[in-house]
C-alpha cells in the first residue's frame, strides 16, 4: 500500500519543486555547516538546500546587530 502511495506522489514531486519557494537565511557559509553537525549529514543537507537554488549574498553591516548594540533592538518581556 505504501508503494502505491509513493508512485502516486512521485510524478508530482517535480512540479512541486518548480511551483513552491522557500527562503532561508544564515550568517554562516554553507561550508561551515559541518561545525554544527556531522560532516556526512552537513554535506547532504547543503546538497539538498542548494539543489536548484538561487543564492543571494549580501554584504554590509547587519541592521539587527547595529540596533542591538545601540539598545534599539528587541527587549525581553518584563
Amino acid at each position: 500500500m505504501l508503494r502505491r502511495r509513493r508512485r502516486r506522489l512521485l510524478p508530482h514531486r517535480g512540479s512541486l519543486l518548480q511551483e513552491w519557494s522557500l527562503a532561508i537565511s544564515s550568517n554562516m557559509h554553507p561550508s561551515g555547516f559541518d561545525e554544527l553537525m556531522p560532516k556526512t549529514i552537513a554535506t547532504a543537507t547543503v546538497d539538498r538546500l542548494l539543489h536548484h537554488a538561487h543564492l543571494c549574498q549580501t554584504s554590509g553591516e547587519s541592521v539587527r546587530l547595529m540596533q542591538a548594540q545601540n539598545e534599539k533592538g528587541t527587549r525581553p518581556m518584563s
